[in-house]
């Protein structure tokens, strides 16, 4: 059970050279840099007296946001999970189990999390440094916001601006060049071989839904566990998806192969008309600069099948 929270919590969701942009080349400091600054978090306001120069990022989405912006160079350590983009200073420290020794040691000026144990804080508060708390996007606004919250918080506000503002012309021009499906069309999303699923409302859930598609989650009686519910392989058949999405490919090995070789699962209409989709298990689990790339991976597959 630990081993499934923690993959929810994970969870809890191309372009060529456009994408270089996303990445975060270095840029310039943007305006609004001036410091000290406020920044809204999940866990209230947090003021940050001075640009800082010793970031360390517990959450891998965040991270690859702090790269995004331009704020690569002030990123001392990150948790063991921040493995992109290539060449982040990974450590063994923990985003899920956190020990405020273990980061002090860095000597950071400002931590990122996504995951806020209240022991955490306490011992942070103690140290005085700054704890940015941005957990799961529950849907892209919020997303967009860590962003802007991010950029203000190292002092890269015009590049968070700008990469905001870029991520949503690329979202906007796949959803446009996409053919929508036909009505009702659904999908089973799998985060783990338990049958642990999203509903429209997730974060992914509203994501693929730009596109069209409907989780067959969301049928009524459903216990919807704060948007991750635990299906059954009975439901599953019976709903019969137009698409399987497994995002848990990478971690637990699951292919469109062993999908198939399920008992019953051969009859599904995802099966027999290959409409079944492995996602980067990194990718799929994180609400960052990458979102464009699952987003384009998807309209991809609803062309084909529309060609």
């Amino acid at each position: 059970m630990n081993a499934v929270r923690s993959r929810l919590s994970i969870v809890a969701m191309v372009l060529g050279s456009t994408l270089f942009p996303i990445l975060g080349a270095a840029t310039a400091a943007s305006a609004g840099s001036g410091f000290p600054v406020t920044v809204k978090t999940a866990a209230g306001s947090v003021t940050i007296p001075k640009r800082p120069t010793a970031i360390v990022s517990l959450s891998a989405t965040a991270t690859e946001m702090l790269y995004a912006i331009g704020a690569g160079p002030q990123v001392k350590a990150v948790d063991k999970y921040s493995n992109y983009p290539a060449g982040t200073p990974m450590t063994s420290l923990d985003g899920y189990s956190v020990n405020a020794e273990a980061i002090a040691k860095y000597h950071p000026d400002l931590i990122v999390v996504a995951y806020d144990p209240p022991a955490l804080a306490a011992q942070l508060a103690k140290l005085k440094i700054p704890v940015i708390y941005d957990p799961a996007a529950p849907n892209l606004a919020a997303a967009y916001a860590q962003y802007i919250g991010l950029g203000r918080a190292t002092g890269h506000l015009l590049s968070a601006q700008r990469e905001v503002a870029h991520l949503r012309t690329v979202v906007s021009a796949i959803v446009k060049s996409t053919p929508r499906p036909p009505a009702h069309t659904t999908y089973y999303y799998e985060l783990d071989p338990t049958y642990y699923s999203v509903t429209s409302g997730t974060f992914m859930g509203q994501l693929l839904g730009l596109l069209g598609l409907h989780s067959i989650a969301d049928a009524a009686g459903v216990n919807s566990n704060g948007g991750y519910p635990q299906l059954t392989a009975e439901f599953i058949l019976q709903a019969n998806p137009t698409y399987i999405f497994l995002a848990d490919h990478g971690c637990c090995q699951a292919t469109p192969q062993s999908v198939a070789a399920r008992p019953g699962w051969s009859a599904l209409s995802a099966v027999s008309n290959h409409r079944i989709v492995t996602l980067s298990d990194s990718i799929a689990s994180r609400w960052g600069p990458r979102i464009v790339i699952l987003l384009q991976e998807v309209a991809n597959v609803l062309k084909r099948q529309r060609g």
